[in-house]
């Protein structure tokens, strides 16, 4: 089993700057990918960025590319999302997902063992 937590969330106005992270714990050995996703109201959940535990490989959705930082700690077991100049479509609930297998996409939600309860991410205009 693995836990998941994240934190970080909030409001801010367009252009800024916030810091997810999401904290493990459990069987974190066992874990080979950690995935950000976000999902609006009304909208599909949406994969936003994925680090590889083993060698920090990131990937980005291409909406955030150059905005977005996914990082890790691997001492903490933590892994973060710095995400800058945030635009008010970046509003949503925000998620990390541990994925224990190599089995398909990156951002393929599906494909992900266990999720946290999300953060929430409002930006104004």
């Amino acid at each position: 089993q693995v836990q998941l937590v994240e934190s970080g969330g909030g409001s801010v106005e367009a252009g800024g700057s916030l810091r997810l992270s999401c904290a493990a714990s459990g069987y974190t050995d066992s874990i080979k990918y950690i995935g950000w996703f976000r999902q609006a109201p009304g909208k599909a959940r949406e994969g936003v960025a994925q680090i590889t535990t083993s060698g920090g490989t990131a990937y980005y959705a291409g909406s955030v590319k150059g905005r977005a930082t996914i990082s890790q700690d691997k001492d903490k077991n933590a892994v973060f999302l710095q995400m800058n100049s945030l635009k008010p479509e970046d509003t949503a609930m925000y998620y990390c997902a541990a994925k224990l297998n190599y089995v398909g996409s990156w951002f393929v939600a599906s494909t992900y063992n266990y999720w946290g309860q999300g953060t929430q991410v409002t930006v104004s205009s």
